[in-house]
């Protein structure tokens, strides 16, 4: 299989956003996708609207949230379809996250979803891949996760954690003939960015997003990051003296007072 050769692909997150769009991008590229998301209503929807499609949408719901679940997710998965060539890690939340009221609960929820259950996710897909000698994997992350931004503590902190493990991991599992890729997005128009009450710069609609990242996921490139102008300054902005780094994300405080 070459990397433009449609096969098998798993997607989470897969209900809405930039997860469902991919997953109509892949199937319309001749991709038999497997996707996951909580919403099993959400997902026959999806799989409704491939049928005109080259390729197919099944629906495997699931919750990211629990580890045994996912295992079995994949396991079946392998038997129904086939092994998965590729897999787009996609599932993720935001909550704001401030210190007005400063709240455990919140980092804990993400960390679960955005953090843990990736990690879960491909501790179920490894063994395999490693077997057969290949595989795509594609982490979903952010371009919050270059540096911290007010609001952001806990989901910046679970995106940035998902690009670190990915850079750390990515040698070993070049050795073992999978690929490992990092997608950083910038603002989307998504279910999730609609509930955002604060400018965002070179909003991306999310059919552009799809194509840039299928795009990406035709290279090997370690990241695939989107808008790449957005990019560039959220990484500049990261690379920073911290005087003038904090200079910058003093200016994104909300008023005192103002809550979510």
């Amino acid at each position: 299989m070459t990397r433009t050769d449609p096969g098998i692909a798993w997607i989470t997150g897969a209900s809405y956003g930039i997860g469902r769009a991919v997953a109509l991008r892949l199937a319309a590229d001749g991709w038999r996708v497997a996707a996951s998301a909580r919403s099993a209503d959400a997902l026959k929807t999806l799989g409704d609207e491939a049928g005109r499609l080259p390729g197919s949408i099944a629906a495997y719901p699931l919750d990211l949230t629990d580890g045994p679940a996912i295992a079995a997710t994949v396991a079946r998965i392998r038997s129904d379809l086939g092994p998965i060539d590729q897999a787009i890690l996609n599932a993720g939340s935001h909550e704001p996250t401030g210190i007005d009221p400063f709240e455990t609960e919140i980092f804990e929820r993400l960390i679960r979803l955005n953090l843990l259950g990736t990690v879960h996710c491909v501790d179920a897909l490894l063994p395999a891949m490693r077997e057969r000698g290949r595989g795509r994997i594609a982490v979903v992350a952010s371009v919050v996760g270059y540096g911290g931004l007010p609001g952001a503590a806990a989901y910046g902190m679970t995106k940035a954690g998902l690009i670190n493990m990915c850079q750390a991991l990515r040698p070993e599992l070049e050795r073992a003939g999978i690929i490992l890729q990092i997608v950083n997005p910038g603002f989307v128009r998504t279910p999730l960015t609609d509930r955002n009450d604060f400018p965002m710069p070179m909003l991306m609609e999310v059919e552009d997003a799809a194509e840039a990242f299928v795009r990406g996921l035709a290279s090997d490139r370690f990241e695939i990051v989107f808008p790449r102008r957005f990019a560039f300054l959220m990484k500049l902005l990261g690379i920073l003296p911290y005087p003038l780094f904090f200079a910058a994300t003093r200016r994104m405080l909300r008023k005192p007072g103002k809550r979510d």
